[in-house]
């Protein structure tokens, strides 16, 4: 199964990998499964540490060379998770969110969250 991680779930993987559920850890470190990162991830880490958010003070350049070398797969955006955003409900606001679940329904990916409102979308998303 291919996963793709929400931010915060990408954070604390790296950051506070605790606060994660068991099971969280346990489909990220299955063999089985696939993991992958997007650039949107990256993107929302750069604008928020920017906005000096607390919870995002990250690297995001050492973050994405750590994640490709423990073996995570990137995620670029393409026009069609572009065009996939049309067709969301207007449930979230986040921009950053709507483009991961946008990925990950145009990619059959599964999004793996923490949010709540994500976890709304019937789209193929795990909140723990």
């Amino acid at each position: 199964m291919k996963l793709l991680l929400d931010t915060h779930v990408l954070l604390w993987v790296v950051n506070i990998p605790q606060r994660l559920p068991q099971a969280a850890h346990a489909m990220i470190a299955s063999l089985d499964n696939a993991v992958y990162f997007s650039v949107v991830n990256l993107w929302e880490i750069t604008v928020k540490a920017q906005l000096q958010r607390s919870d995002f003070r990250v690297d995001a350049r050492a973050l994405r060379s750590a994640l490709l070398k423990f073996g995570y797969q990137e995620l670029d955006v393409k026009s069609e998770h572009v065009f996939q955003l049309s067709h969301l409900a207007d449930i979230h606001k986040d921009p950053f969110d709507r483009m991961l679940i946008a990925q990950a329904l145009s990619e059959s990916m599964l999004l793996l969250t923490m949010d709540s409102q994500i976890a709304k979308y019937p789209a193929p998303v795990r909140k723990f």
